[in-house]
């Protein structure tokens, strides 16, 4: 965002930061916070540390020290955001796809090998293996309403074994090597603590893959539908031979399926014919379907645990996941998720919070342009998502006075002029 609609937004904005003021002890880290966030929400090409400070009329050193080891809780920052998100999601007008929790990671490329985390692995952002680090999120959609909840560094188990490396970088020994899908486990239950209740989350082969998963997600009574490896096994009865998915229904399967036509907001309606199958994994119920994409010929596989609901939901559902690719792109674009530097742990994980923190103001902020304000809105909104399946899917519906502002400050404090829309 540029000054100028930075300052248009500066009203709704401060109250959204408003919300976290208790997070700090000393008004002076709150001032610190508003000057990162808003620094967050500039149009800055690079919204790092240095960048902020120059443009806020803060010393870099300051705000150094605050990102790393001024005392307070990124994680009651993420507790703050959630109830935001609860309380949003409460107000939203009633959806038939429901509240779908996204499950997906990211990654960014790093040089050297200080930064925590860091290691040669397979990185999303170019496609192959890379020096650099993966995070794994949880993101939300309803109706048109969309954004990420969270975000935890994924620790290769070479630097789990280094606790000396693990030391110089700062994370803390609580912080162990855990499978992505487990992180991505704690997500969904800190969101649920917190009173954010998914009607289905969704993910990628790479998480449907994991059993374990998939386990305690149906023990927990969580419906979920989450796409598969054509190599995943599955068993027509309990207790019965496993067989591949891809033998279980194959692509003539899908061939001969029924039709469902699927419409996403930025790309062209795409035909998908869908067959399915009831079959068991780990001593559960679960139903099997493979999508055959009629224009393309891509053929998914996807497991559901909701194996009373209609194939039209459980579809509308399982594409859904594309709504963490937008957010995506947003927050590295827009609020500067990827744009941490050092070699601190703290330091990653407060920006990252941080950025996350900023987007569910954008979110907010995007979903009362739409004109559906919520009806506790206090001066922002929340974001978007998409109408997505028909036939026969369902349609989705003051610190001016503190020494940090004494300098000209082109990203301006809490603005007091009229709010006005933003393109």
């Amino acid at each position: 965002m540029t000054e100028q609609e930075i300052v248009g937004v500066g009203p709704a904005f401060a109250r959204y930061l408003g919300r976290y003021r208790d997070v700090f002890r000393q008004d002076r880290t709150a001032a610190h916070f508003d000057t990162y966030c808003r620094g967050l929400l500039s149009d800055l090409p690079r919204k790092s540390i240095e960048p902020i400070a120059l443009a806020s009329g803060t010393t870099v050193r300051t705000l150094q020290l605050f990102v790393t080891t001024s005392v307070w809780s990124y994680d009651e920052a993420r507790t703050r955001l959630h109830r935001f998100v609860a309380d949003t999601l409460a107000d939203l007008p009633t959806d038939p796809v429901g509240t779908v929790g996204v499950i997906d990671e990211t990654s960014s490329r790093k040089w050297g090998d200080h930064t925590p985390g860091v290691q040669r692995q397979y990185l999303g952002c170019v496609g192959k293996v890379d020096n650099g680090i993966v995070t794994v999120h949880v993101g939300v959609t309803h109706g048109t309403f969309r954004t990420l909840l969270d975000a935890d560094l994924f620790l290769p188990e070479s630097w789990d074994v280094d606790r000396a490396r693990c030391q110089a970088a700062g994370i803390p020994d609580t912080v162990r090597h855990h499978p992505k899908w487990r992180l991505a486990l704690d997500q969904l239950l800190r969101a649920n603590t917190n009173g954010i209740t998914f009607d289905g989350p969704t993910f990628d082969e790479g998480y449907g893959a994991a059993v374990p998963l998939l386990t305690v997600l149906g023990v927990m009574g969580q419906r979920f539908v989450g796409e598969i490896p054509t190599n995943f096994a599955v068993r027509d009865a309990a207790g019965g031979p496993s067989r591949r998915a891809d033998e279980r229904l194959t692509g003539g399967h899908a061939e001969r399926g029924r039709v469902y036509r699927l419409t996403r907001q930025t790309t062209r309606p795409s035909v998908w014919r869908v067959a399915t199958a009831i079959v068991w994994v780990a001593d559960r119920k679960h139903t099997l379907m493979v999508a055959r994409n009629d224009a393309t010929g891509e053929i998914k596989y996807f497991l559901t645990n909701a194996t009373a609901e209609p194939v039209a939901r459980i579809l509308a559902v399982a594409f859904r996941r594309w709504t963490v690719e937008h957010l995506f792109r947003v927050a590295k674009q827009e609020v500067g998720l990827m744009h941490d530097e050092g070699r601190d742990y703290t330091g990653l994980m407060r920006h990252r919070t941080l950025a996350v923190v900023v987007l569910g103001f954008v979110a907010a902020h995007t979903e009362r342009l739409r004109g559906e304000k919520p009806r506790r809105d206090d001066g922002a909104g929340v974001p978007g998502a998409q109408r997505p399946v028909r036939d026969p899917v369902p349609a989705a519906t003051g610190n001016r006075g503190h020494p940090t502002y004494q300098r000209r400050n082109s990203i301006p404090p809490a603005a007091k002029q009229a709010s006005h829309p933003i393109s």
